[in-house]
Formats: C-alpha cells, structure tokens, sequence
C-alpha cells in the first residue's frame, strides 16, 4: 500500500473514530461574542475540566465531550454562571442570551437534555403549589373558620393528588434505562432531605431507607456531581431526624453498613467515599458512628485503604473510649515553662487530665488552645489537668506560643514523626483526649467547647 493510501485510510479512521468517541455542544450566546467557554465534568467529590473553547464574534460556539466524561456536566463562561447539562453522548444544542440569564436559554437539541430542562422548570412549581396546599389542608381540617368547607377541602385534596400524579407520570415516562431516569429521581431525592425533615417529618424514615437504595458505587453516582451530596444528605437527615441519640447512632451504623459494603466494589471510589464520610462524621460530633466506620474499614480484609485514610482510622481503633492511653515519660528541658513540669503521665494525681495536640502553625490551635487557658482555674477546680503536647520543630516557636500556659506544655521538636505522637496516632491538630486518673480514655472531644460542656455537664 503507497504513502498516499496509507494516509488516506489513516485519516479517515481517526474522523470515524473521533465521531465515535466524541460528541458535541454547539449553540449561540448573544452577549458572549469573542469570549471562551468552559465544560467542566465530575469525578466523586472532585470536578475537572474537560474542555475550553472559544465563542466566535456572532455568538456561536461548539465544544466537545468523550464517552469517558459520561455524566453531568456545568457549561461556565466569562459570566461564571454555571449551566448543567447531561453529558449522555447526544449532541447538544443551546442557544440564548447568556448562562446569566438562564431564562433565555433553550434547548434545541439533546432529547435528555430536553426532558432535564422541562423537569427543572416544572417541579420547582409543583413544589411549591404542594406546599401551599398542605397548607391550606391542615387549615381546611382543623380550623374552626374553616372547617365547615367541605367541598372546598376536597377540592384541596383532588388538586394535590393531580399534581403528585403529574410529577409521577413525568418520572414513569422518561426513557427507559436512560441517564436521565437514573438521575433525576436521584437528584430530586438530595434535593428533598431538609423539606422531608421540615415539612413532612411523617416520611423522614421512609427517605433514610430510600437513600439505602443508592448504589454509591455506581459510575453514574461518581460522575453526577451528586455523590458528595447523597452522603451528607443522607447522614443529615438521620441526623436531623427527631429520633433518639441511641437510634440515630444505629440508624447511621446500618447506613454505613449499607454504603461501605457497596462502595467495597471499588477501592478508589472506597477511599474517596469513606475519607469523606469520616471527616463528616467527625465535624458532626458524631463520634459513635464515626468509630463505627473506622473500625468496620480496619477489620475489612477485602479492601485497600491508603495509608493517609488507614493512619486516620487506627486512631479510632488503638485510642477508642474505653481503651488505656499509653504513658508519657518527659524530659524536663522541653517544657516551655520550668515551673510546670511533670516527669510520667501516669504520676499526675488528677482525676482527669486534658492532652491536648496542636502546634503554634496550626490556625485552629491558635483559637482553641488559648480559650483552654481561660478555663483551666475552672477546669482544675474540678480536678481536671491539662497536659499540651506541641508539634514543634522550632524551640523559639513553641516557647513564644506555649511559654504563658498555666498548664504543662511540652514538645520533643520531632513534629509528627515524634514518638508520642505516634504512639497516640495523632494525624491532625488540634486533637484532644480525655482520660481519667487510670489513663482509661473517657472522651476524644473535637473541640474545647465541646469538652467544657462535658467539665460542666459532668462535673457539676
């Protein structure tokens, strides 16, 4: 075969294969002539870009996508507006003024995209209709003005079945075994926790189990833009469920059963999905679930769990309430102060004693750590030390920041690679243990606010 065929047949292979592999977005935006235009895709917890293109001096523009960036997708233009679209292989076509003015925004093309545009205008006034007719219901029912009106709560009650069937005969209809029937159902559940939890607390268990449903393993979750919000959904809506702090904590265990035994299908999407999951937790105070999810993932032996995330866990498991935290032998010149000293952890006579992990470069060490200060008289009234372990490397450093502490305040200048802090599995500053005079952990506070609510609570 010559050069010439040779190039022939090549080039006509990569047309095909482009046209295979790749779709577009084209349209017209009136007031972005001669600016870019971006698509951004979602992969987990994080977005990416997929492309950047130029929109030409009479407003058109055409961008392109692969199969890989299957999904959900945000157009952002110079107006930093961004517009969702379906990334579903169809070729799109939007025209309008801007991403700014998303009223004069039309979809001409992409059946998805349609459908996902009809939806989005549509619900959110059915939704509010629905709301204004519970209202008036529970008005109609109950209300001595009116609860003579009969007829007109029936009509109440007619109209509100005719709108929850709409919205239901539009879901039943989407295209099967589409993107879009996937993901507006999905969507529409997110969306929905804090109005449940609001408005109709009577389904609050119903939803819980209905994010059970969600396969947080699925690529089509992954790429949606909608897996960080499915979990903080999720966990907020058993949080904010009116149940009891011992039926919250089980309802959370059974969910993260549900959703680590899913996401065990796939170890990236594990990582990412429990990593965050955790931090969650722990920004919650929801430190019984927390536990829970360390210790399942440590004792999962079908799994990978990187090293940053499995030294996060450990903690949990080796410095768990209940367990007995390790002793400390000081050295005396590494204490910021020569008058508060002490020479074992073990030695301290206290019935309880604070350690407390921070540096002076940590910025939330620099607000917490201070406010111990201000309460310690209190605190050792009620028999209760404080032991600051600094993770300095610079002595000037830790004496300037640590050397007016009323308390012992100690460093060995080794930062994290320092033997007590391992031996604690500190991973994060400020962290706080609480112990009693047998070195049993009562607490691991994530905050001081937090633990003097426990010195008033307890110790009063």
């Amino acid at each position: 075969m010559n050069t010439k065929l040779k190039s022939y047949f090549l080039f006509n292979f990569l047309i095909i294969t482009s046209s295979i592999l790749s779709q577009s977005i084209s349209g017209n935006f009136t007031a972005l002539k001669n600016t870019t235009i971006k698509l951004e895709g979602f992969k987990g917890l994080k977005n990416y870009t997929i492309t950047t293109s130029s929109i030409n001096d009479k407003g058109d523009f055409i961008i392109d996508y692969s199969k890989n960036d299957y999904g959900v997708g945000f157009l952002i233009a110079q107006d930093n507006k961004p517009f969702l679209v379906l990334l579903t292989g169809e070729e799109i076509k939007i025209i309008g003024k801007s991403l700014n003015y998303i009223e004069t925004l039309k979809i001409k093309e992409g059946k998805e995209n349609k459908l996902f545009e009809q939806y989005a205008k549509e619900h959110p006034k059915r939704e509010q209709a629905l709301s204004a007719l519970v209202y008036l219901e529970q008005l109609y029912a109950n209300d001595s003005l009116f609860i003579n009106q009969k007829k007109t709560f029936k009509t109440l009650q007619e109209e509100n079945l005719r709108i929850t069937n709409e919205d239901k005969s539009f879901l039943e209809n989407l295209p099967k075994n589409s993107y879009i029937e996937w993901f507006i159902p999905i969507r529409k559940l997110v969306s929905s926790a804090s109005s449940i939890a609001q408005y109709h607390p009577e389904e609050i268990l119903k939803t819980i189990y209905s994010f059970r449903t969600i396969d947080y393993s699925d690529s089509r979750l992954y790429k949606s833009g909608l897996f960080k919000d499915a979990i903080e959904s999720h966990f907020w809506l058993i949080e904010n469920s009116g149940l009891s702090i011992e039926k919250k904590a089980i309802e959370m265990k059974a969910s993260i059963d549900i959703i680590i035994n899913k996401l065990l299908l796939n170890e990236v999407v594990l990582n990412e999905g429990a990593d965050y999951l955790f931090d969650l937790l722990e920004k919650r105070s929801m430190f019984e679930a927390s536990e829970y999810l360390a210790i399942k993932l440590l004792n999962e032996e079908s799994c990978t769990i990187n090293n940053d995330l499995a030294k996060q866990l450990e903690t949990y498991r080796a410095m768990k309430k209940g367990n007995i935290a390790p002793d400390i032998v000081f050295e005396k010149s590494n204490f910021a102060n020569s008058l508060k000293t002490i020479n074992k952890l073990s030695e301290l006579k206290s019935e309880y004693t604070v350690i407390i992990f921070g540096a002076s470069w940590c910025p939330k060490c620099n607000e917490e750590i201070p406010e111990i200060s201000n309460l310690y008289q209190k605190w050792k009234s009620k028999n209760v030390e404080v032991v600051y372990i600094s993770l300095e490397e610079d002595k000037n450093a830790f004496t300037n920041f640590a050397g007016l502490f009323p308390f012992p305040s100690y460093t060995d200048l080794k930062k994290w690679d320092s033997k007590i802090v391992n031996d604690y599995y500190v991973f994060s500053t400020p962290t706080i243990f609480l112990i009693d005079k047998n070195r049993k952990i009562i607490l691991r506070p994530n905050s001081v606010k937090q633990l003097d609510a426990w010195v008033d609570w307890k110790l009063n």
